[in-house]
């Protein structure tokens, strides 16, 4: 599983490169995004850290999927026949490889017991992070960022910012 999804990601690295519309370029990041928060969180044998990641990953793309609206509303998607044959072709390529080298996610596993990631006080790490003692704190900090949006949200004027209307 974990090397289909490496193969994914290194498909979608390679289309990414011939992609030239802003919103074909986000889907792209977005998909890529996704790939290596699970591959992360397969690797780490658990999700805390790539749930984190995605949720930053998700802001930033909002923020970049609203500047490109705003600039580039009206340019038409056109999709190329040469990308989606390199599309096809790559996962094809990368779903062959996978198939006929069935151990090699039996060899990654093998190598992964001795790794740092594996190791149990690394999972107690995890558990410490949120244990009894500091659930105040991190609730504190929780409702810290929420008045800092809200005060954010109340002190930008909506009509003076970078994305006003051109009339």
């Amino acid at each position: 599983m974990l090397y289909l999804l490496l193969s994914i990601s290194m498909s979608l690295s390679i289309i990414f490169l011939f992609l030239n519309h802003p919103l074909s370029m986000g889907l792209i990041l977005f998909l890529q995004t996704i790939f290596i928060c699970m591959i992360t969180g397969f690797m780490s044998l658990s999700f805390w850290f790539s749930y984190i990641l995605i949720l930053i990953y998700l802001g930033g793309m909002l923020v970049l999927f609203m500047y490109i609206t705003s600039l580039a509303s009206n340019e038409m998607f056109f999709y190329s026949n040469n990308i989606i044959f390199m599309m096809v072709l790559l996962f094809m390529t990368f779903s062959l490889i996978y198939y006929m080298n069935l151990n090699y996610p039996m060899n990654l596993y093998e190598n992964m017991e001795n790794s740092t990631i594996s190791n149990p006080m690394f999972n107690n790490f995890l558990l410490k992070m949120y244990n009894q003692s500091i659930n105040m704190i991190t609730i504190l900090i929780a409702a810290y960022l929420f008045l800092t949006l809200i005060a954010v949200v109340k002190i930008i004027n909506i009509f003076k910012g970078p994305l006003r209307q051109m009339n």
